[in-house]
């Protein structure tokens, strides 16, 4: 069964997870909106940013406010970075200290083309001794407890999920997070629940497994397969913001409540309502991204998706969203 708490510390700062869950950092997805939309829901330990450039950091305070920014309400929450430079990296975490987050997180886990280019992301799965330079800096650089998501390897052939943790842990890494793919996987294939096992085994730090849980039976099978300390969630978060509150429900009770339709008319409703309250130019095309996400199951969700790409403006999504719930919701 899922923990119900887990630690993570340093140097006196201490950093509880209750429950064992987090929100994995995802690009274009867990912004300030996003993110406080799950703390609503409830269920969630932690939540991370959008994987954000140290580089772009340290140069520009544009960045940190596009990107860091957040609100009191989300606590607890972990900034992650991405980056090849262990001198900017371990600047760009005193910012984030500066700017008050209770944790930071290092991304070795992205597998995009564009990042894996410039040496950052699993890319620098292939270079052990610049990680430890990086994790080092990281380390010496802030108090804040400091914790690293990665992936297995960057191939079958070149697996380094124990060794990375081991170096991790020597370091003054404070928690782990494992996507159990390789970089060449992508998002394809099947998670290799076994490596987070062999990474638990190898480390007594905080390990949290990732990849493949879609459902709270998952996030409890993985826990027990592996012996990890608590559950991350990426992608499932996008189509089911309901899953960590679904997941401490079959924690305490062994059982969880479906989203009915009226519950992702809210949603819809609500997600949107927050995300034009606060001007974007990029409002209409996430508002199309997240309702592919949003009617996940939804019977005669393909019409509602439909509609709301053929909108061309966000009163107009916000127009159809309620025409079709409307209509959906009326009893015949």
């Amino acid at each position: 069964m899922l923990p119900a708490v887990a630690t993570i510390h340093h140097a006196g700062r201490r950093l509880e997870l209750t429950p064992a869950t987090l929100l994995a950092p995802m690009s274009g997805v867990t912004d300030t909106v996003f993110r406080r939309f799950i703390r609503d829901l409830g269920g969630c330990g932690l939540i991370m940013t959008e994987f954000t450039s140290a580089d772009g950091l340290v140069r520009s305070e544009k960045v940190a406010r596009r990107y860091l920014s957040f609100a009191e309400e989300e606590r607890p929450i972990a900034a992650q970075l991405f980056g090849s430079d262990p001198e900017i990296l371990a600047e760009a975490a005193q910012v984030v200290e500066r700017m008050g987050f209770d944790s930071i997180d290092l991304n070795l886990g992205c597998p995009a083309k564009k990042v894996v280019k410039c040496n950052g992301g699993s890319g620098l799965l292939r270079d052990l001794p610049l990680l430890g330079r990086m994790f080092d800096r990281i380390r010496s650089a802030v108090t804040l407890p400091f914790t690293v998501k990665f992936r297995a390897g960057w191939d079958e052939k070149q697996l380094v999920h124990v060794e990375l943790a081991r170096m991790a842990e020597a370091a003054g890494v404070n928690g782990l997070a494992l996507h159990a793919r390789t970089r060449e996987q992508g998002y394809s294939g099947q998670a290799q629940w076994h490596w987070i096992a062999e990474v638990k085994q190898a480390v007594k730090i905080p390990v949290f497994g990732n990849g493949d849980v879609r459902t709270p039976e998952d996030a409890a099978a993985l826990v027990a397969a592996t012996g990890c300390d608590g559950v991350m969630i990426g992608r499932a978060a996008a189509s089911n913001p309901w899953i960590f509150r679904q997941m401490e429900a079959y924690r305490l009770t062994g059982a969880y409540p479906l989203p009915t339709a009226a519950d992702r008319a809210q949603l819809m409703t609500n997600y949107f309502n927050r995300l034009v309250a606060l001007p974007n130019p990029g409002n209409l095309g996430k508002m199309k991204q997240f309702a592919t996400w949003f009617t996940h199951g939804l019977e005669a969700g393909g019409g509602l998706r439909k509609a709301v790409y053929e909108a061309h403006t966000e009163d107009e999504v916000m127009a159809r969203v309620d025409a079709f719930f409307a209509s959906e919701l009326t009893p015949v």
